[in-house]
């Protein structure tokens, strides 16, 4: 008989399959093997067969014989892998799953039964690689069946139970080792062991304006940095007083935080266009202060020229209370420039009202100063029913040194000075 002859007869076992007729599968089946003796297919076909009826030997002898003439499909090792979970062969299964891997790293099913076997042996750390690589291939197969996607739930179920009790290890391990830390050598090691565990991403820095290379990205600065914190936090409540006397007088120059120059496609800010849900009341503003505002707020002005901030005419420094009405969000976004470090002094917060920078969301605590990096994406958000007030300046970033300060100066006075400049408007770059 022809191949063509064999291949028809092939075509009738599938349409058997189909149709649910075992009796002419079986048929179908033995007449090809009757002229090909090794054909992949028919010796597969037997052998989910002999699987159905408990003849799980037979079906793993028929499945080798299978993997023996097409050695490089991997459900034949698949099936091979079923037959052996059967009658108990772990160690196989193990082996004949690898197998198909071998053929196909991203093998959904040979991936998600090696998880399965792993879960089941006891291999904690494997079948936690093993069901992460299923989780993330399964975000990229539409419409799973209800089984597969149940085992899947089953698996981020189980990725979030390793994980825990991996953290747990080891934080009862390095719990010596902890002791005499920095507030910020905990909080980078913190953040080490969650982006070990896929609890939390790391954020890179994005500048809209000047980008100086080589900075540390850091989300929220050490305090060490800024010596004069304590001082400012001190003097919070005289702050917070002027603030409130000039929300009571009803002429303080508030102005909304975003306003956008007409023609401006629709966009996330869109929202709070000239929106004073979030306001501000500037004191300075690049670097130009407003005597007459200023003047009515001496607490808040001795307490920040006390303060080294930086001072670029034209750019720096940005000094005001930013108010931020009930039940409004501010985005996720990033600043201009990482020259500069932005502090926030809690006046006014709330129950409901947070700050994320990159990975870490903080409460704004009143009296309790911080500073962080603007260029990695940050939000905000007041979920309360009342007014949230913070005082908000710019500084200098705490790692650049003071000879680096004083380039960062001489360039922007050269390139204001040469008229080449194609962004002399205030505050460019910075």
């Amino acid at each position: 008989m022809s191949k063509p002859e064999i291949q028809k007869l092939l075509q009738s076992a599938q349409a058997a399959i189909q149709r649910g007729d075992g009796p002419a599968v079986l048929r179908a089946v033995e007449a090809v093997l009757a002229l090909d003796p090794e054909n992949p297919f028919a010796l597969n076909s037997l052998g989910m067969g002999a699987l159905d009826t408990g003849a799980f030997v037979e079906a793993e002898n028929l499945f080798r014989r299978a993997v023996d003439a097409d050695p490089n499909e991997p459900a034949l090792w698949i099936n091979v892998a079923k037959a052996q979970r059967l009658q108990g062969n772990e160690a196989g299964e193990l082996m004949s799953l690898n197998a198909a891997l071998a053929l196909d790293q991203r093998h959904f099913m040979a991936l998600l039964r090696k998880a399965e076997l792993l879960e089941r042996t006891g291999e904690r750390g494997g079948a936690a690689q093993a069901w992460s690589g299923v989780v993330q291939l399964a975000a990229q197969i539409s419409d799973l069946p209800a089984g597969i996607a149940a085992l899947v739930k089953h698996g981020q179920t189980y990725l979030a139970t390793h994980g825990e009790a991996l953290a747990s290890a080891i934080d009862a391990g390095v719990q010596a080792s902890r002791e005499g830390l920095t507030e910020n050598e905990r909080r980078r090691f913190e953040a080490g062991v969650d982006v070990m565990l896929g609890r939390r991403r790391v954020y890179q820095n994005e500048c809209h304006g000047v980008h100086f290379p080589f900075l540390p990205a850091d989300e929220f600065f050490d305090r060490g940095f800024f010596p004069w914190m304590e001082a400012l936090e001190a003097q919070t409540a005289a702050i917070r007083e002027e603030f409130r006397a000039l929300v009571a007088s009803g002429d303080a120059p508030l102005r909304p935080y975003v306003a956008m120059e007409a023609g401006t496609p629709e966009n996330k800010w869109t929202p709070l266009d000239n929106s004073l849900d979030w306001g501000a009341m500037f004191l300075e503003e690049y670097g130009v202060r407003n005597e007459a505002l200023a003047a009515r707020c001496p607490a808040t002005m001795a307490a920040l020229d006390a303060i080294p901030r930086a001072d670029m005419p034209a750019r720096a420094p940005t000094v005001f209370f930013s108010l931020l009405k009930p039940h409004t969000h501010i985005p996720p976004h990033t600043g201009v420039t990482n020259l500069r470090t932005i502090i926030h002094l809690p006046l006014i917060v709330p129950e409901g009202c947070a700050f994320r920078v990159g990975g870490e969301t903080r409460p704004w605590v009143e009296g309790q100063a911080f500073a962080f990096d603007d260029t990695l994406e940050h939000e905000a958000w007041n979920d309360s029913d009342e007014l949230r007030a913070v005082l908000i300046f710019d500084v200098w970033n705490p790692y650049l040194t003071q000879a680096e300060q004083r380039l960062v100066k001489a360039m922007f006075d050269a390139t204001d000075a040469s008229g080449l400049n194609p962004s002399r408007e205030r505050g460019a770059g910075f």
